[in-house]
């Protein structure tokens, strides 16, 4: 088992930034290729971003590409979503999640994070 826990949402205006973080335990985080999903209301979970085991391949939805930037310390077991020029749109409950591989994390990740809130106002 992976326990993920999120943290570092809250409320911003348009155009600020926010860094989300996403701590890990359980399993050797270094074996697990890391992603993050998002939830906005009335809407399905879509993917966000993703990063290889050692951190070096990063994957990105061309909505948050060029904004937002994921990353990894594997001697933290942590997971940092960096998101930049963010816009109301961006606004969703943000989950971090954990699979084998990037096939595994991009459409069904093994495990999720409990989620943590995003709110960008105009």
């Amino acid at each position: 088992q992976v326990q993920l826990v999120e943290s570092g949402g809250g409320l911003v205006q348009a155009g600020g930034s926010l860094r989300l973080s996403c701590a890990a335990s359980g399993r050797t985080f270094s074996n697990y290729v890391m992603g993050w999903f998002r939830q906005a209301p009335g809407k399905e979970r879509e993917f966000v971003a993703a990063i290889s085991w050692s951190g070096g391949s990063t994957y990105y939805a061309d909505s948050v590409k060029g904004r937002f930037t994921i990353s990894r310390d594997n001697a933290k077991n942590t997971v940092y979503l960096q998101m930049n020029s963010l816009k109301p749109e961006d606004t969703a409950v943000y989950y971090c999640a954990a699979g084998r591989t990037i096939v595994v994390v991009t459409n069904h990740p093994g495990y999720w994070g409990q989620g943590t809130q995003v709110t960008v106002s105009s």
